[in-house]
């Protein structure tokens, strides 16, 4: 998981690259999409605001076709995240919901407002639901992707 202090910091690491600049469209769409709703920019984006408290789950999730970006609008919520191959594999990918469910434990780290969280294809994540949060969450496709920092 790669964590950005704010949405300034985003725009200047990732500021190459026709996904990256969708995801900044997206998030500063916001003001006109509707909670809860599913919105797309081409075919590597889609988009939406979550707003509540996150479902405490036993499991991990993990992508391989798609990567989540979070961009907190209000409120903190804790997240763990392990490697993949550090975790027990429960339920198998599914092609069609890109999700494979696994099991074990990983580091904790707490986000908050401001703060933007990518979570790559390595990795597996779960949240505690321990606090009500604003965020938006993107599903960004892999395809011709990488990760300066990395």
């Amino acid at each position: 998981m790669i964590v950005l202090e704010n949405l300034d910091q985003f725009k200047v690491v990732y500021r190459d690259g026709r996904k990256w600049n969708r995801c900044v469209e997206a998030i500063e769409n916001i003001g006109n999409i509707k909670d809860s709703v599913m919105y797309s920019i081409g075919d590597s984006l889609v988009y939406m605001i979550q707003d509540g408290t996150a479902r405490n789950t036993e499991t991990f999730e993990g992508n391989r076709r798609y990567f989540d970006v979070h961009y907190y609008l209000e409120g903190r919520e804790t997240v763990e995240f392990a490697t993949k191959d550090a975790l027990t594999q429960v339920e198998d990918y599914s092609d069609e919901t890109d999700r494979e469910y696994l099991t074990g434990h990983g580091e904790v780290r707490e986000l908050s407002e401001g703060q933007v969280a990518i979570f790559d294809n390595t990795k597996a994540y779960r949240f505690h639901g321990d606090n009500r949060v604003r965020k938006v969450v993107l599903k960004v496709t892999i395809e011709d992707g990488y990760f300066l920092n990395k």
